[in-house]
């Protein structure tokens, strides 16, 4: 970063820092030391937004055209259709966003720096360059900055490199902001803040356009068709009026309320009420849900790119393998807890063959600086938590397992009396400790290879071989691998690294993040449903490949190519089709947006986890992005669709689901909608040549819509998943909204129910009855009839408003027929038993027709292969 005007005039010395005047000016010459936030979204906007719907379009047009013909009452109910579902889009999408902006304030706003020769606290938003700033243990680096003086100190980088072991960093180093100290301490002097920093310059490529979802799409084109079809209509059946000779008002009011049920004007309102109790229920699974449309987008999931630390694995570093040379043994047990267990050939082991591993960890007990911190007695959900070096606290954890006394009882008996901390160059940490008068004993860990060498070991070379070929096996699984020796001198050196020789190989020790035991049945879900998991993490391609086997990700996939790729060979491009891997590591944020990329253009929606801010671009390219709203970032956070409240990835398997639920519930209400719609214009097309003229007045066909598209229609949205729903593949992205049968299906009803109620109309006629009140009740009553013969589950309790409205709307079918002030207005007769009774049979054959294209017309099955649908 270049050094702002006039600050060379003012050197920085890490002594003292900057002086608060020379802070102040910097700060208004760069700005505050934060990325560029989001320009809030104004609520005209919003509104805007949801008004641009195609429907929402056609349906304005059917308020101008009835307000044209002074049709004041449907004009006010098809307006209250637009407002509701306007209303209800706007507030979902300001709630979600104040939710985000609350799990914001978690983050530490705050850094310790050095001005005038004292450490005082400031909001990091106010860190200039040259800032000396002061870390311990738990602080978050506010800005990039260079590490002037470093003790012992680590640094937890995975929300920018994906990767879960902290490094260590000395004098010299550069750091990161947004990185967090888990040990040691240090001084660094700011080099670059804001958008400039290493933060900074990810979020800068994010991309805050965002893409029409699926369902957007498919409405989209429906939209555009329903348009041209209700004006191709309107102008049909005001010809042939007119060809009758009937007078040009009466048709032009029949002709709008013809195009006003040619919409299924609910639409809107079906869509928002099914996407909003799918966020809600989301959220009540853990899953914020940031835009509505985001719900339904998750239905079309096609493939899953989830991170690794955190998401597939604990998070938490753990000891799994304990070797010595007379032996190997498991521990059990998860995350730092000090509860489990020391197996040995799968069987818990006997007091004589623990007794070198015990002492193999009461080592490292000793050479350790870490800490476990019990859960809070007041929380229910908090958990044993590690205090510094994760990898120390996980040899904590183990030493409890196997049984060692407590570690500050072993740390009481054996007093630290000297030692030579871990640094990159050693790669080996020694402490003394006072074993007796005149005796120390000397404990050492360390880098396989800085341990296993004869400056340090006192073995025979067999012992060590064997010691070598045991750590580069257990590495090549994926575990980290340390090595423990200590011996007994009588003296204590001086410095303490000369007593790093002589000593005894004690054994080696495995760690990893293990998989979390849910995931391997979480991926399992995901491919049952058709969906491709893709792990992409910044860590070890052999850690990387351990953690994909041990969830099942590499597991009779068949087909694609499974070997790991890195980062690295995916920038070389060495890869022909990035659609053919599974395990992506060294991984970095540009080689993410790559891999989204090509699976898109593929043809796939993607969904992509993660918590970094090396996570965010892809998070915002991707169809849907998942962040972990827990130990997710800032950057993440913004940057995703969906927030996760607990940070599993089983949450994004049950978001799916509800995903698929309503876009089946929206499918579903378009069948219905427009079966009924389209039975309704053959009818007043058909019914004058068979002898029925003007079948329908214009009054009684925006009844019949009101009652079938509105309580009823709303009711679908909340229908209930349907039995397999996570047992089929996802849709194509590019199949129409009435694709996969729905087009068959809503002809098919179309059919039947004009059929139905023309045939009772004819009937009635032929026996003297008013056959235009039964056409009418007839045609209303076989559209209730078909939603519930289209219900996936019949006999269920969720959901009772659905058949309370089908109840409601029939009641008010027949307040029609026998209310005085609404006879008028619709133009009603009141009808005897047979006329009834004509009617209501229409029911149960639109019932009957509902049931039988479900059978005719079922979704193709899974297809049970790894790769999504309609890929090669």
């Amino acid at each position: 970063m270049t050094t702002p005007a006039g600050a060379e005039a003012v050197p920085t010395s890490p002594a003292t820092g900057l002086t608060p005047a020379e802070a102040a000016r910097r700060l208004a010459a760069d700005g505050p030391n934060e990325v560029a936030a989001r320009r809030p979204v104004r609520l005209y906007s919003r509104v805007l937004a949801q008004l641009r719907d195609p429907l929402i379009m056609v349906l304005l047009g059917a308020v101008a055209l009835t307000l044209a013909i002074r049709d004041h009452p449907d004009a006010i109910v098809i307006g209250l259709v637009v407002l509701v579902n306007t209303t209800v889009g706007v507030v979902q999408e300001v709630r979600a966003d104040n939710a985000v902006a609350a799990l914001s304030a978690l983050s530490a706003p705050h850094a310790r720096v050095r001005r005038d020769g004292t450490v005082r606290d400031v909001a990091a938003a106010e860190i200039v360059v040259g800032d000396v700033l002061v870390l311990g243990e738990g602080d978050v680096v506010a800005a990039d900055a260079l590490l002037v003086e470093a003790s012992v100190l680590l640094l937890d980088e995975s929300m920018l490199t994906g990767e879960s072991v902290p490094r260590d960093k000395n004098a010299g180093d550069l750091l990161s902001a947004g990185t967090v100290v888990v040990h040691g301490r240090g001084v660094a002097t700011t080099t670059a803040t804001g958008p400039r920093s290493a933060l900074g310059r990810i979020a800068a490529l994010l991309d805050d356009r965002r893409e029409a979802t699926p369902l957007q799409r498919r409405l989209a084109a429906l939209g555009r068709i329903l348009a041209a079809v209700t004006l191709a209509l309107c102008v049909l059946v005001f010809a042939l009026g007119l060809v009758r000779g009937l007078p040009p008002g009466t048709m032009a009011v029949t002709a709008i309320s013809l195009a006003v049920a040619a919409v299924p004007e609910s639409l809107p309102a079906v869509v928002t009420l099914a996407l909003a109790l799918g966020a809600r229920r989301m959220a009540a699974r853990h899953a914020l849900v940031r835009r509505l449309p985001a719900v339904e987008t998750l239905g079309s999931v096609s493939v899953l790119a989830t991170d690794k630390t955190g998401t597939l694995t604990e998070g938490r570093m753990a000891v799994q393998r304990v070797w010595t040379p007379g032996m190997c043994a498991e521990l059990t047990g998860v995350g730092y807890e000090p509860a489990g267990e020391a197996l040995v050939a799968g069987r818990p082991a006997t007091p004589d063959e623990l007794a070198p591993v015990r002492g193999l960890l009461r080592a490292a007990v000793l050479c350790n600086d870490a800490a476990l911190r019990p859960p809070d007695a007041t929380d229910p959900r908090s958990r044993w938590t590690a205090v510094g070096d994760p990898t120390e606290a996980a040899l904590l954890a183990a030493a409890a397992k196997a049984g060692c006394p407590p570690e500050p009882q072993t740390r009481a008996d054996l007093p630290r009396i000297g030692e030579a901390p871990f640094d990159s160059h050693r790669k080996r940490m020694t402490t003394l400790h006072e074993a007796a008068p005149g005796r120390v004993l000397v404990c050492l860990k360390g880098a396989p290879e800085a341990v296993l060498t004869p400056e340090v070991l006192s073995a025979d070379p067999q012992t060590v071989a064997r010691a070598g070929k045991a750590a580069a096996d257990l590495a090549g699984e994926g575990y980290r691998v340390l090595a423990v020796a200590s011996g007994v001198r009588g003296d204590v050196p001086e410095p303490v690294a000369a007593a790093e020789s002589g000593l005894k190989l004690l054994g080696l020790v495995a760690l990893s993040d293990p998989p979390k035991p849910h995931a391997a049945r979480t991926l399992a879900s995901c491919r049952a449903a058709g969906i491709t998991p893709v792990l992409i993490t910044g860590d070890h391609p052999a850690t990387a490949r351990a953690v994909a086997d041990g969830v099942g990700l590499t597991d009779g996939t068949g087909g694609p190519t499974l070997h790991v790729v890195t980062g690295e060979d995916v920038a070389a491009g060495r890869v022909p089709d990035l659609t053919f891997v599974r395990v992506f590591a060294r991984t970095d944020p540009r080689q993410k947006l790559d891999i989204v990329a090509a699976w898109r253009a593929r043809g796939a929606v993607t969904a992509m986890t993660g918590d970094g801010v090396n996570d965010g671009p892809a998070l915002r390219r991707a169809d849907i992005g998942v962040a972990m709203g827990a130990r997710g970032t800032e950057v993440a956070r913004q940057a995703a669709d969906l927030v996760l409240t607990d940070d599993e990835l089983t949450t994004v398997v049950s978001a799916v689901e509800e995903g698929r639920r309503v876009y089946d519930n929206i499918r579903r209400f378009l069948v219905y909608g427009m079966a009924g719609g389209a039975a309704e214009i053959l009818v007043m097309l058909a019914g004058p040549l068979l002898g029925l003229p003007l079948p329908l007045r214009a009054g009684q066909i925006l009844w019949i819509n009101l009652l079938t598209h509105g309580l009823t229609g709303v009711a679908m949205g909340a229908e209930p998943a349907a039995p397999g729903t996570m047992r089929r593949p996802p849709r194509p992205p590019d199949q129409h909204i009435l694709g996969g049968g729905a087009w068959q299906r809503l002809l098919v009803l179309a059919a039947v129910v004009t059929a139905a109620s023309l045939g009772a109309g004819l009937v009635a006629r032929t026996r003297g009855l008013d056959w235009q009140s039964v056409l009418f009740l007839a045609l209303l009553a076989a559209q209730l009839g078909v939603v519930l013969g289209l219900r996936a589950r019949l006999f269920v309790r969720e959901n009772l408003f659905l058949p309370l409205s089908v109840i409601a709307s029939a009641l008010l079918a027949l307040a029609a027929l026998y209310v005085p002030f609404l006879r008028t207005a619709l133009d009603t007769d009141p009808l005897g038993g047979a006329g009834l009774a004509l009617a209501a049979a229409c029911a149960p054959t639109g019932f009957l027709a509902a049931r039988a294209v479900r059978t005719a017309f079922r979704e193709a099955a899974p297809t049970g292969t790894d790769r999504p649908s309609g890929l090669p």
